[in-house]
């Protein structure tokens, strides 16, 4: 199957990142099923959609007009078995709990058309390590940024038993979505951004409790500096413009 072809997804979880997840499908031309157990759950995604999508088209994101057609093509539910069960890519955006997640991916492999991908939007967890599916080879971590329909950057992480057609198909798919995919090799706790925003983290902790700056500072240093250039050289690219052989003498000092 070809990621051009898909015209039906689904997203478990009506959330924060459930509903905003559903419109990049919208807007793409893909009917969206949004699936939650809570209907006042629904009813709230609805709303924000609807602030979401005037706001776009405020800015000039949308086009004028076009919010009509891409509502018509997101759908609301309670059921998640005829939703998933139409669906060629499906996407679990459900609370950050094990069991829940568990439950949820057991499902998913019971009701999904054989061709679909299950993509689940964890911020850390390893599900590899505790689902229990008789088709692993299409489950993936795609893991997106909040807000979703704003921030492109996706994560993708496979597990042990992830087919590699699995992992070029929701990263093409990601592309025709407007999102940019970065693949890892494999699975690590907090994948990639969240381990170097955790050691930025740790470093700001540093310097408050030692007392060496202020917190307005450190956001002002951060702001004009690091925050300017990091769009457009990456970190990688900036320890390579600074000079290993510095980087590496800084290092042993």
């Amino acid at each position: 199957m070809n990621s051009k072809d898909i015209d039906k997804a689904a997203v478990i979880g009506a959330g924060t990142m459930g509903h905003s997840i559903a419109l990049i499908f919208a807007r793409a031309g893909i009917e969206i099923n949004l699936v939650d157990v809570d209907e006042k759950a629904l009813k709230v995604a609805d709303e924000r959609m609807r602030h979401a999508l005037a706001t776009l088209e405020d800015v000039g994101v949308i086009e004028k007009g076009r919010t009509g057609e891409i509502r018509s093509l997101i759908h609301t539910s309670l059921d998640l078995a005829s939703c998933a069960g139409e669906a060629d890519f499906v996407v679990e955006a459900v609370p950050e709990v094990p069991e829940i997640k568990k439950q949820v991916f057991a499902q998913l492999d019971k009701v999904c058309p054989e061709q679909a991908v299950i993509a689940s939007n964890t911020s850390g967890l390893d599900i590899f390590e505790f689902t229990e599916m008789e088709r692993p080879e299409r489950l993936i971590i795609a893991h997106w940024f909040a807000p979703p329909h704003i921030i492109p950057l996706v994560e993708l992480v496979p597990g042990p038993s992830t087919s590699q057609r699995v992992v070029e198909f929701t990263a093409s798919l990601l592309e025709r979505l407007g999102k940019v995919p970065v693949v890892m090799k494999g699975f690590t706790r907090a994948f990639i951004v969240n381990k170097i925003q955790n050691m930025i983290s740790m470093a700001v902790f540093d310097l408050l409790g030692s007392g060496l700056a202020s917190p307005e500072d450190i956001d002002r240093a951060v702001k004009y500096s690091l925050g300017i250039r990091l769009p457009i050289l990456g970190v990688v690219q900036t320890l390579d413009f600074t000079g290993l052989d510095l980087v590496l003498d800084l290092g042993k000092s």
